[in-house]
């Protein structure tokens, strides 16, 4: 199966995943609506929606820059009916747009909590709903949140209580959806990155400074969500994908083009939140020759 021809909608795809999901689509010749707030060159970040766009219709798509705020209910439905206007249909939404601050209670203001719950959680529920409607018309209709499996381990709770909530917010939308949603076929998943990646929020992040060599490009990220969106959604969905997994259990066995530092051997890599110790071990059994993992 082919993205050629389908209408993607992703939020967040001036730079790092939503970007590369847009690119990988691009190659199919798929039409992108490319959302996210960013029109103008920021100081530290790179990328706009005008860029991203271009690189979109070099790549051999069509592509729609859209400027829009999905905290803002206005602004979400204006850019399902530009997109509707352009393209015709919609047969894919990717929610990746997201905000974090990994800080405790006390030092996590009230603005940037409201800010990471109105994103993730909120633009995740609001963008879905205003999608739903479009997505029922397609033949392979899929939803896409880029978010973690769901875990109620405190450990992950504990160093970024407001983080950890907005961003399981977005996979409570999968567990719920994917049901509310299957007697239309809809298929709605998340897919979480089994090591951190370099994205240009991630090397914003005072923490992860010194070890940002050791982590993997957005890549590996936008070829496990083609993996997921040219499967039948209404044979796969509520499931809760990890990246390596789905491109082993897919025949890849090069990560080494993934990785930032080629050649680091992959156990110096640093692993992502929100890994329980029985994904951590599927993955490294999936590293055996003999093994081959299942999602």
């Amino acid at each position: 199966m082919s993205l050629r021809g389908k209408t993607l909608f992703i939020t967040g795809a001036s730079r790092g995943i939503g970007r590369s999901i847009a690119l990988k689509a691009a190659k199919d010749g798929a039409n992108i609506a490319v959302i996210a707030k960013t029109i103008d060159p920021h100081p530290k970040l790179p990328g706009t929606i005008f860029t991203v766009s271009k690189e979109i219709e070099q790549a051999g798509g069509a592509a729609l820059p859209i400027q829009c705020d999905i905290q803002e209910e206005s602004q979400v439905k204006k850019a399902f009916e530009d997109t509707i206007r352009r393209f015709g249909s919609i047969d894919i939404v990717v929610n990746n747009a997201s905000a974090i601050s990994l800080t405790d209670t006390e030092n996590t203001t009230v603005k940037r909590y409201d800010l990471m719950n109105r994103i993730n959680s909120r633009g995740t529920w609001l963008v879905s709903k205003y999608a739903i409607p479009h997505l029922k018309k397609s033949s392979n209709p899929h939803i896409l949140n880029i978010s973690p499996p769901l875990s109620l381990n405190p450990r992950w709770f504990a160093p970024h209580v407001a983080y950890t909530m907005a961003k399981f917010g977005m996979s409570l939308c999968v567990l719920g959806m994917s049901e509310e949603l299957r007697e239309y076929g809809i298929g709605v998943n998340a897919l979480w990155p089994f090591t951190a990646i370099k994205t240009a929020a991630l090397q914003v992040i005072e923490s992860f400074q010194d070890s940002l060599d050791q982590t993997r490009k957005p890549e590996i990220m936008a070829d496990s969500a083609y993996v997921i969106l040219t499967k039948k959604s209404t044979e796969f969905t509520g499931n809760f994908c990890i990246d390596e997994l789905v491109l082993r259990d897919n025949g890849v066995t090069d990560f080494d083009q993934y990785s930032v530092t080629p050649g680091i051997p992959q156990d110096q890599l640093v692993e992502d939140f929100f890994l329980e110790e029985n994904l951590r071990e599927k993955v490294f059994s999936s590293r055996e020759p003999t093994t081959k993992s299942k999602l």
